[in-house]
């Protein structure tokens, strides 16, 4: 018999290309992913993956089954969700702690969504930022459920006695104020953007770190013109015609006019959003309200307007302003 875990596991390596990016995104280590996918192969009788030194390439068999594990977990949880209560048995609690855009621009669509309503959950939300929800996971904390994000791999640290389920990425995108006269499909390389004045997060937060790493990486050299942790007041100066900004695709959707939203190769960055969980609270009806997560997120990506990242760098022109 097939282990659904085990399918888990699988859709995030064939998504992400080797056991040891699958293991940092599941919580895993690279040699627990390898074991399962081996598990796997022989439960499934078929060969997932080519295996070499350095990757993994999924064949036919693996790309086939991946897309169809998606719905087949969705249906069983489903299935253990309505077993697991009768109709006159009471909604389970769940106290969920979340991050603003997360609860701004998703939650309201798990809300609305015919799905949420044969959970039985009830529902008790605190939004906050990271930090401050993982707080309230800890030992006699508020909450059962912490809805975080990472922008590469530092900045936050939680109990090892949470589980932790990776919910999707809110990739980011580079944003210059319509009034600079630059097209959205201009191909464009990140050295160009240097010396133009920048809106950066402030000094020495852990995304500001990662931010800066990156635009040296590119030889991407900015004029900080504001210092903003706030996306949307990023946005609403980047529109007024004061700088260029980074901004994650979430807070996007409230995108305002008179800004243009760029693809630039060189700058691939990310907020990896994950779901801790205390694992006395991992019911067959959280599990389901977190799957109906990641759904809602990835279907979140249409609704900004924006086009798909491209996957390989394009030589561009320089700019001129």
């Amino acid at each position: 018999m097939v282990n659904l875990l085990h399918l888990r596991t699988l859709m995030e390596v064939t998504r992400l290309g080797s056991f040891a990016a699958a293991a940092a995104q599941l919580g895993y280590t690279a040699s627990a992913v390898s074991q399962q996918m081996a598990a796997l192969e022989r439960d499934t009788g078929v060969e997932l993956f080519q295996r070499s030194a350095r990757s993994v390439i999924p064949t036919e068999a693996a790309v086939t089954m991946t897309r169809h594990a998606s719905k087949v977990l969705t249906d069983v949880e489903a299935l253990m969700a309505a077993a697991s209560r009768t109709n006159d048995s009471p909604a389970q609690e769940l106290r969920l702690g979340i991050f603003p855009s997360l609860a701004t621009y998703v939650l309201p669509d798990i809300l609305r969504n015919e799905r949420w309503s044969g959970l039985g959950i009830e529902l008790r939300v605190s939004v906050a930022e990271p930090a401050q929800t993982i707080q309230g996971l800890r030992s006699g904390g508020e909450l059962d459920v912490a809805l975080v994000y990472q922008v590469g791999q530092s900045g936050l640290a939680w109990p090892h006695s949470l589980e932790r389920q990776w919910i999707g990425d809110d990739d980011f995108r580079v944003v210059l104020p319509a009034s600079w006269k630059i097209r959205e499909d201009a191909e464009i390389e990140a050295a160009h953007l240097s010396d133009m004045p920048w809106i950066v997060h402030h000094p020495g937060t852990s995304d500001a770190l990662v931010i800066e790493r990156l635009f040296a990486s590119c030889n991407l050299h900015p004029r900080v013109v504001a210092y903003s942790d706030d996306f949307h007041a990023s946005l609403e100066m980047t529109a007024a015609g004061l700088g260029a900004s980074l901004v994650p695709e979430l807070a996007l959707r409230n995108r305002p006019p008179g800004v243009v939203v760029l693809d630039v190769p060189d700058i691939r960055l990310a907020r990896n959003i994950f779901a801790l969980l205390i694992n006395e609270k991992r019911t067959a009806q959280v599990q389901l309200f977190t799957q109906l997560l990641a759904d809602t997120l990835r279907d979140t990506s249409g609704k900004s307007g924006l086009h798909p990242l491209k996957p390989t760098p394009v030589k561009g022109r320089k700019l001129q302003r």
